[in-house]
C-alpha cells in the first residue's frame, strides 16, 4: 500500500512537472497575448469550456451503467458515472493509462459486480470503444486526407504509425476471440522467457492472471455476438463521446472571438482526434507534457496564430484533463469513505449479532 501511495505521489509530480513545462513553453513568447485572449471570453463561455470535461466523463459513465445493467438490473446512471471518473482519473495518474481499468473492477465489487462479470464489463467497454474510435478517425480521414497530410505536414508519419498500432490492438482483440488457443501457448512461452530473464519473479500467478483474462475476453465477444441492441446503443453513445471531446476546441476558438467558419470544423474534429492517436507514444502518466506540445503544433496551420494555438491548448487541457482529475479524485474520496463507512456498520452488525 505504502508503495502504491509513493507511486501515485512521484506520478503526480511528473505530470506537475512535465506540465509546467509545456506551458512554460507554451507561454513563453507571447504570455501577454494569450492572456488577452483569456480575458476576453465571457465567464459563460468559460464556465461551460471547464464544465465540457465533465460532461464527456459522464458519457463515459453511462456507456459503463449500459454493459453494467446485463449483470445487475438495478444499476443505476449514477454508478456508472462515479465508476467511469474513478477509472479515468486513475488512467490519469498511471503511465500508459494502465490504472484505469483495475480501479473500475475495484468500484464495480464495491457496487455489488463481482470481478469476473466487472472484467466482462470493462472488456465489452474496450472493444466497442476501441472499435468505434478506429471507425470514426478512419472516416474523418478518408473525408479530407490529402488536406489533412498537407495540413499537418511531418507529423503526418507519427500519426499514421499510431493509427496503425491502433489498428493492430483491433486486430490482435478479435483474433484472440477467434483463436484463444493459441494466445494461451503464446502467452506461455513469453511468460517463461521473461522469468528465465528474471523480468517475471511468479511466473505461475501472472499465467493464472493472463488465462482469466483471455477467458473473460472470449466469453464478452461471444455474448456480445447476441447482443446487437446492445453493441448499437454503445456504439452511437461512443460517437457522442468523441464528437463532445473532439468538437471542443472549434467552439474554444468561437468563445475567444475568432472567426472560425464550418470548413474548419471538421479539421477541429480529425485534428483532436490524431492528438487522441499521437498519445499512444507518450506513455507518461496523463502523456502530459508530450500532449500539449502535439496539441499546439497540429492546431497552429489551423489558427495561423501561435498565441491562439496556445490559448486554446491550455483551456482544452484544463477541461479534458485537469478538471476531469480533480472531480475523478474527489469521487474516489468519497467512494472510498461510503464504502469502509458501509463496511464498519457491517462488521458492527455481526459483533452484535455473536
Amino acid at each position: 500500500m505504502k508503495d502504491s501511495m509513493k507511486s501515485y505521489i512521484l506520478n503526480f509530480l511528473l505530470i506537475i512537472g512535465l506540465t509546467a513545462i509545456a506551458l512554460w513553453f507554451a507561454l513563453k513568447d507571447h504570455y501577454r497575448e494569450v492572456m488577452a485572449l483569456l480575458r476576453q471570453m465571457s465567464l459563460t463561455w468559460f464556465i461551460i469550456i471547464m464544465l465540457w470535461g465533465i460532461i464527456y466523463a459522464c458519457v463515459v459513465g453511462c456507456i459503463i451503467a449500459t454493459f453494467a445493467k446485463r449483470n445487475k438490473k438495478d444499476y443505476t446512471y449514477k454508478d456508472g458515472i462515479a465508476t467511469g471518473f474513478v477509472g479515468m482519473f486513475f488512467s490519469g495518474i498511471t503511465p500508459s493509462a494502465t490504472g484505469g481499468q483495475f480501479a473500475q473492477a475495484y468500484i464495480l465489487k464495491k457496487q455489488g459486480i463481482k470481478y469476473s462479470d466487472g472484467a466482462s464489463i470493462l472488456w465489452a467497454d474496450f472493444i466497442v470503444y476501441q472499435t468505434t474510435m478506429m471507425i470514426y478517425v478512419t472516416i474523418l480521414f478518408f473525408v479530407r486526407s490529402q488536406h489533412f497530410m498537407d495540413l499537418i505536414g511531418a507529423w503526418f508519419y507519427p500519426i499514421i504509425i499510431g493509427y496503425l498500432l491502433n489498428v493492430g490492438v483491433i486486430f490482435v482483440l478479435w483474433t484472440v476471440a477467434l483463436f484463444p488457443k493459441i494466445y494461451i501457448k503464446c502467452s506461455q512461452w513469453l511468460v517463461k522467457l521473461l522469468s528465465k530473464l528474471s523480468i517475471i519473479k511468479n511466473k505461475e500467478k501472472v499465467l493464472e492472471g493472463w488465462n482469466i483474462q483471455i477467458e473473460s475476453f472470449v466469453k464478452e465477444i461471444k455474448t456480445l455476438k447476441h447482443e446487437k441492441r446492445l453493441i448499437l446503443k454503445a456504439f452511437l453513445l461512443n460517437v457522442l463521446r468523441m464528437t463532445i471531446q473532439f468538437v471542443l476546441p472549434f467552439f474554444i476558438m468561437k468563445a475567444m472571438g475568432v472567426d472560425v467558419g464550418m470548413n474548419r470544423f471538421v479539421d477541429c474534429l480529425a485534428l483532436s482526434s490524431f492528438v487522441l492517436i499521437a498519445n499512444a507514444f507518450i506513455p507518461i502518466p496523463g502523456a502530459s507534457g508530450g500532449t500539449e506540445l502535439v496539441f499546439t503544433a497540429l492546431f497552429l496551420p489551423v489558427v495561423k496564430n501561435a498565441a491562439l494555438a496556445s490559448g486554446v491548448m491550455i483551456l482544452w487541457r484544463f477541461s479534458t484533463y485537469h478538471m476531469v482529475m480533480l472531480v475523478g479524485a474527489i469521487v474516489f474520496l468519497v467512494l472510498k469513505r461510503r464504502y469502509a463507512k458501509e463496511k464498519w456498520l457491517k462488521d458492527k452488525e455481526v459483533d452484535i449479532c455473536e
